[in-house]
């Protein structure tokens, strides 16, 4: 079997929302060793903390705020006309606070990038992936969701947990709606060693940061994930060898959660 069949092939049109995050900087770098143009999206501010990337398309991007998510996609359309596959990693959590003393800023602030933001990506990005099957290409989308949005063991992540588990019911219908043209899948991380874990790229720093020694003592394989761990699999859900694969979410967690 040709081992070329567990990555999108040479040339692939990936764009890859949250590039200068921790997961998405080492996406695309595994992207640029296997020859996949990558066009990127994020926020300025992420791309300003970030180092430098392998050479590839950038777009600023606020994905809470639908007239950049428009204009973006307007954009990529004018100049591309369609895509082989999209991945959203875009998502982040704030400071850990119990509902009851949680303000409507921080809840929606979350909500809006972590559910709500993957609404827009997804509806803008359907005509160019859409496009693609019209070539006859077989194009796909995975959503990146989260442990939280099946197992909240820690107190202070509801907003958070609350986004997370409306993305991956946002898998189903989205793989529902687009079949059989457009294959939609998630992965659900658990801890990974990114700056995400004390905030976010392009964030002001967390104070309340999740104690790792507790969650440590959760994780079967124990020890926290690397960005590449998630890279992986995204790319095998992108490929031909997942062709018959789609409205799963993916858990990489390390065996924290195992979906019955």
């Amino acid at each position: 079997m040709d081992s070329n069949i567990f990555v999108p092939a040479k040339g692939y049109k990936l764009v890859i929302v949250g590039a200068y995050g921790g997961m998405g900087k080492a996406l695309v770098r595994q992207c640029a060793a296997l020859g996949i143009n990558v066009i990127g999206l994020d926020r300025e501010q992420a791309r300003a903390q970030g180092s430098e990337l392998p050479a590839h398309e950038f777009f600023p991007c606020d994905v809470s705020d639908e007239a950049s998510v428009k204009s973006v996609f307007a954009e990529i359309a004018g100049k591309h006309g369609a895509i082989d596959g999209l991945i959203n990693l875009a998502g982040y959590t704030g400071e850990r606070i119990p509902v009851a003393e949680m303000s409507t800023a921080e809840w929606d602030g979350i909500m809006n990038t972590s559910v709500r933001g993957m609404f827009f990506i997804a509806r803008e990005s359907i005509p160019l992936l859409k496009a693609a099957a019209a070539e006859g290409k077989k194009p796909s989308m995975i959503l990146v969701s989260s442990t939280f949005g099946v197992r909240v063991p820690h107190v202070g992540y509801a907003p958070y947990a609350t986004a997370k588990a409306g993305v991956i019911n946002l898998i189903r219908a989205l793989a529902t709606e687009l079949a059989p043209s457009v294959r939609v899948n998630g992965i659900a991380p658990g801890v990974i060693d990114t700056p995400f874990l004390s905030g976010g790229t392009g964030r002001n720093t967390k104070e309340t940061r999740l104690d790792m020694e507790r969650f440590m003592a959760t994780i079967p394989l124990q020890r926290v994930g690397q960005p590449e761990e998630i890279g992986l699999p995204a790319l095998f859900l992108l490929s031909d060898a997942a062709s018959y694969i789609t409205g799963q979410t993916i858990h990489v967690n390390g065996g924290t959660y195992m979906a019955a």
